[in-house]
């Protein structure tokens, strides 16, 4: 195979639909999430075209932002409340080799003195044999192309109970679409935040951005909203989609009314909703205890970090014991008002 190489697109130009038709596409690739990360990160936008030779292989997506002083490329970065990204490619394609060309792309044209990378697709034997350095992302995933019957019976007991608890007492969900969904989310997750003595790790502007982002742009953001007996807003949800896979986003519920189970319907409902419309996998977004009680398998991708220069990788896991710090802090002022 001949060398592999990266040209950077003008996104004007690009065919937006024909990127859309990979079958490997994740909503975190799209044009709206790049719009997301450009007015919540500052990011500016990467896309490329991948070749070899004059063979078109696929394309790669990702943004440059700059911390610390430090160019990044993030595909996606911590901290962006996005997942998978990397590689749109062709099924005759090599990922290995692609991957293997990235640095010189990031670190070169791109003038990068760091890179990340999660890529779904990519394995942990990759990630090694090609010596990136990596953490290990692990989520649980849910086959949605059973019958929502045997969906359900792979829930636990307990799980089953609550959903059938929480709509005897009168707990409804509904499709959110006013402009209030934002703060009640917010507000709902500060409270979760607050029982263990911490604040949320983004505010509401971001919240708000994803929203007037992505909800838009067709069919791709669901977002959910239980109500109690009496009508009042308990819980939310936020649950993106695309090609064939679903994602949870976030979610929250007023601590006094989880008694009333409302986070079980609302992932409930989330499930047939998105399995109604074609989607045939849940990626329910990162680990979690409280998410094994639905019944999914456990999947482990490689989070790929490579750095030009060795004083980046110290400086990178400073700045996250900080931001750790900083999130304890302010939970505990936030504790004594």
């Amino acid at each position: 195979m001949r060398a592999v190489s990266f040209r950077r697109l003008d996104l004007a130009e690009v065919d937006w639909t024909e990127l859309d038709a990979f079958a490997d596409r994740t909503v975190y690739q799209t044009r709206p999430w790049l719009e997301f990360l450009v007015r919540t990160q500052k990011a500016d936008p990467v896309l490329a075209a991948v070749s070899s030779g004059r063979r078109h292989l696929g394309y790669f997506t990702g943004g440059v932002v700059r911390r610390y002083g430090v160019r990044i490329l993030g595909s996606p970065f911590p901290g962006w409340t996005t997942a998978y990204m990397g590689f749109n490619l062709r099924s005759d394609a090599d990922r290995p080799d692609v991957l293997a060309a990235l640095p010189a792309f990031a670190f070169g044209e791109l003038r990068c003195a760091h890179l990340e990378l999660m890529d779904r697709r990519v394995t942990l034997e990759t990630a090694r044999s090609l010596g990136f350095e990596h953490r290990r992302y692990q989520t649980y995933e849910i086959d949605l192309r059973r019958t929502e019957a045997a969906l359900f019976a792979a829930m636990t007991s307990a799980c089953r109970r609550n959903i059938r608890k929480a709509e005897r007492n009168g707990v409804t969900v509904e499709e959110a679409h006013d402009p209030d969904f934002a703060d009640d989310y917010h507000a709902q997750l500060r409270d979760v935040f607050a029982k263990q003595g911490l604040v949320p790790t983004y505010g509401v502007d971001r919240v708000r951005a994803l929203i007037d982002c992505v909800h838009p742009a067709g069919r791709v953001l669901l977002l959910l909203r239980a109500r109690n007996a009496a009508g009042r807003g308990i819980a939310t949800g936020v649950f993106p989609a695309f090609n064939d896979t679903m994602f949870f986003w976030g979610g929250a519920s007023w601590r006094p009314d989880q008694i009333e189970r409302p986070n079980e319907v609302i992932q409930w409902y989330a499930m047939r909703y998105w399995k109604a419309r074609g989607i045939s996998r849940y990626d329910m977004g990162g680990a979690g205890a409280y998410k094994e009680k639905y019944g999914p398998a456990t999947m482990t991708v490689p989070w790929l970090r490579r750095s030009r220069y060795e004083f980046i990788a110290p400086l990178r896991d400073t700045a996250k014991k900080t931001v750790r710090t900083v999130q304890r802090v302010r939970g505990l002022v936030q504790g004594r008002r």
